[in-house]
């Protein structure tokens, strides 16, 4: 217990370290725009000189040209400052324009490389990631950053150059009223280093209570439909509003924070001026200074004064965009699960699409009591169509999804054209594949973009003809642009056959020698699945095939049938040759053919 509170006071002085230190990943940005930052510090330096010019400029006219009583000595002192003024405005001019400039590019390309990054994670970063929290991060995080990278850096560099220089000038013009002033910078400093860390504390605390406040906005009103359907408005609302009520209060305390601070350092430095003025009053009467040296001093303490104040809002700011700029190294820090090896191997000629699982065992994240699939081994020979079946919960899916490298096995080896997966780069194994999913995602964007999803270099004519081969040219053909109308995000636009055969029609446009397919015709009805089908089984010609379906009659075509049943193979063979083994496989069919027979009846 003897050692708790001195390790308390190291991890104090960590934090302390650490206040700003998240904003040093913004250094490499900075270094691709060397010239802008170099012209905009020669901007800032040149305004700071500027403005400590004025004081002594000051001086000189009371001493001298009110001293002479010379109207044209006077007058000539106005117009070297009316210079000033204009040369001082010229560089604050250059300098906004230079580090606004700046903030607004780094913060640009920090947010396409956050992007860039996302994309990049493994699925497991999504399995339990809010999609909400992320799209917080990636706005308001890097409009923070923005405001306090811009501005907010480059007063604090001006600032700390004014009270540097306003410092020195103070001691040069009179010793005795500096340490009067100079005095009371320490009582301010501590405190702006003590708030700071407080600030970016309760910043941090803001940000992650409004992140997880747009998480959920973002999933409520992505299921707006089911949230009506259940009257759920008024509860959805109180919630989202009592959470960012509590983003409110976590932003309060900050602003407190912060307003005791500047308040603080207005009071010390406010009363150091005080005193300053009434002492420098007795020198001037004694004759130790000019009424000009007392001016120029008394400027250069407000000068000081001012940039220290100043200096300490800044440094709030500055804490609270080192939050944001944790937050976000967060999220660059993250490391995907799957990646491509330091030299990938590349995929033969041939065998063109055979797939091999080696005793293959997987359980997802957090589940690893729970493992999908168990020991499993199975091979399929190039251009041979294989269905998998089987209950809800069996694997099935999961199999595409190893297959695609969206996740690693466990134990196992998976092989394509007798290489293993893990020796690929993920992106080359995909060029290998068509998926066509059971929830097809389709972008808000026009038919024909998505479409070309599946090949993006594709012409106009290689997209329609994609469309036509998955029979949805005529549906497309009937909307008022045809292929140049936007479907709405989510595809909202379009009913459930209609996204399916879009997701066919990119599957077929990208020509992959490996074909998966997920339930692909479930939300079809029975006229439109016989068509596609018959399309289907066109576009299943020399590919390698794996389908998944529960309505058993779209796998009786199947070369071979594989049931699957808690993770493991169950059957496999032909559809007769499971019926008549009156396993797993003929409960399932005669349910399911039962169950049909009674609808046509009814």
């Amino acid at each position: 217990m003897a050692d708790a509170p001195a390790s308390q006071t190291q991890q104090d002085r960590k934090s302390v370290r650490r206040s700003l230190k998240p904003l040093t990943r913004l250094i490499p940005y900075l270094r691709k725009h060397k010239g802008m930052a170099i012209g905009a510090l020669v901007a800032l330096f040149s305004a700071a000189v500027i403005t400590l010019i004025l004081p002594n400029a000051v001086r000189r006219m009371i001493d001298f040209g009110f001293g002479a009583d010379d109207p044209a000595l006077v007058n000539s002192y106005f117009a070297v400052l009316v210079g000033v003024v204009c040369a001082l405005a010229t560089a604050s001019a250059v300098r906004y324009f230079l580090v606004m400039w700046i903030g607004e590019r780094v913060v640009a390309e920090l947010r396409s490389d956050v992007f860039a990054h996302l994309t990049q994670l493994s699925p497991t970063f999504y399995d339990t990631a809010k999609s909400g929290e992320i799209l917080s991060r990636l706005t308001a995080d890097t409009t923070q950053i923005k405001s306090a990278f811009g501005a907010s850096a480059s007063q604090a560099m001006r600032n700390f150059i004014m009270f540097a220089g306003a410092s020195v000038m103070m001691v040069v013009t009179s010793p005795r009223l500096s340490v009067i002033v100079l005095a009371a910078i320490p009582v301010i400093l501590v405190p702006i280093l003590g708030f700071g860390r407080q600030v970016r504390k309760r910043s941090r605390f803001a940000q992650d209570t409004l992140a997880d406040a747009s998480a959920y906005a973002g999933e409520m009103l992505g299921s707006v439909k089911t949230l009506q359907a259940f009257t759920h408005e008024s509860r959805s609302a109180n919630r989202y509003g009592s959470a960012v009520e509590a983003a409110f209060q976590a932003a309060r305390k900050a602003i407190m924070a912060r307003a005791a601070l500047t308040g603080f350092a207005i009071m010390v430095i406010g009363a150091s001026i005080v005193a300053v003025l009434w002492i420098g009053a007795s020198d001037v009467f004694s004759g130790r200074i000019t009424g000009g040296e007392l001016s120029q001093f008394l400027l250069y303490s407000i000068l000081a004064a001012g940039s220290l104040a100043t200096l300490s809002e800044v440094w709030g700011e500055l804490s609270q965009a080192a939050g944001a700029a944790e937050r976000l190294s967060e999220l660059l820090d993250i490391e995907s699960e799957i990646s491509a090896p330091a030299k990938p191997a590349i995929l033969p000629a041939e065998p063109r699409g055979s797939i091999s699982f080696d005793d293959v065992s997987f359980a997802y994240r957090n589940a690893e009591h729970m493992p999908v699939v168990k020991d499993l081994s199975l091979n399929i020979a190039p251009g041979e169509t294989v269905a998998v079946v089987g209950p809800s919960g069996a694997g099935k899916s999961t199999l595409f999804n190893l297959l695609m490298r969206f996740y690693d096995p466990a134990t196992g080896i998976i092989r394509l054209n007798g290489v293993d997966l893990k020796q690929l780069d993920p992106k080359g194994l995909r060029k290998q594949i068509a998926l066509v999913p059971q929830d097809t995602a389709v972008f808000g964007a026009s038919i024909a973009e998505n479409i070309a999803y599946g090949r993006p270099d594709a012409s106009r004519e290689e997209v329609i003809a994609a469309a036509k081969a998955a029979l949805a040219d005529p549906f497309i053909a009937a909307m008022s642009d045809g292929y140049d109308t936007l479907v709405g995000e989510r595809g909202v636009t379009l009913s459930g056959g209609q996204r399916q055969r879009i997701a066919i029609a990119r599957a077929v446009l990208k020509d992959a020698p490996v074909l998966l397919l997920d339930e692909a015709t479930s939300a079809l009805d029975a006229e439109s699945e016989r068509l596609v089908q018959k399309a289907l089984d066109q576009l299943m010609k020399g590919r390698t095939t794996l389908v998944i379906a529960h309505r058993l009659a779209t796998v009786l075509k199947a070369d071979r049938i594989v049931v699957m049943d808690e993770g493991r193979i169950a059957e496999t063979g032909t559809h007769a040759d499971l019926s008549a083994a009156g396993g797993l496989y003929a409960k399932l069919a005669r349910l399911q053919f039962d169950a049909e027979r009674q609808a046509e009846a009814v």
